[in-house]
């Protein structure tokens, strides 16, 4: 379902041009056992043992509590550090996790066993998706013939068209249109940054000037995946998840 224009937030998992994830990143983390009846919990070491390497980390006790783990056997412990860790445990294994943003949403992408392995895995991953996927061609069935008639009334010129509505439409050969977007990510926190106005804002100038709904809402979802050229081909597939208005 599409946000409408009253309510144009979407969630990550609802945006089917969603390609990869932004700001990989790893995170040391402990995987702490405790009393026997208890799962295993993950904690990050604490800043002040942050230098520690993984061999003075596994298989030592610790203390932790809700936001970190300090070793106990071996290091200095400041009181007040000590006071703010009720729980007791041993460090089973050093993990190294995996995390990504997709649309402002954390995921947890895996967990590794070493620092090499988790770089070699940011580095596939940042290579093969991200700012790499900011490309696509998806089929004219995703739009009504209100929108393709729209679309093909602005490039009936042979230059590309600026529609001041921060996106550039152009002339594709053998039947496409071309649409370049500009200012992604179409978020609140990024337009009133560059644009002085919210998403909301600029949805209803799109109406006000005419644009269809159909349109704007592909143009949206797109431009929130950080997607930067969208070319409509009639030849293209569909893309998975999103609306079909012709076969």
């Amino acid at each position: 379902m599409y946000p409408t224009p009253q309510d144009p937030v979407l969630p990550a998992a609802s945006n089917p041009f969603a390609r990869g994830y932004d700001n990989l990143h790893i995170e040391r983390l402990l995987l702490i056992t405790y009393e026997d009846d208890c799962p295993p919990c993950f904690r990050p070491v604490h800043d002040s043992q942050a230098h520690l390497p993984d061999d003075e980390l596994q298989l030592f006790p610790c203390l932790f509590n809700d936001d970190f783990a300090l070793i106990s056997e071996g290091q200095f412990i400041p009181e007040e550090l000590d006071e703010r860790c009720q729980s007791i445990g041993l460090v089973r294994q050093v993990i190294y996790a995996v995390m990504g943003e997709m649309l402002n949403e954390r995921h947890h992408v895996g967990d590794l066993y070493s620092l090499e392995a988790a770089q070699a895995m940011v580095h596939r991953l940042s290579f093969e998706t991200g700012h790499y996927s900011r490309a696509l061609e998806i089929s004219t069935a995703h739009l009504p013939e209100e929108a393709m008639l729209y679309l093909e009334g602005w490039i009936s010129h042979s230059a590309p068209r600026q529609t001041g509505l921060l996106f550039e439409l152009f002339a594709v050969p053998d039947c496409c249109v071309g649409c370049k977007l500009i200012g992604t990510p179409w978020t609140d926190e990024n337009l009133l940054n560059i644009e002085g106005q919210s998403y909301s804002r600029l949805r209803q100038e799109k109406f006000d000037a005419g644009t269809p709904e159909a349109l704007v809402n592909v143009l949206y979802l797109a431009a929130l995946a950080d997607v930067r050229l969208l070319i409509f081909d009639p030849d293209a597939t569909v893309l998975d998840g999103l609306a079909i208005f012709d076969e």
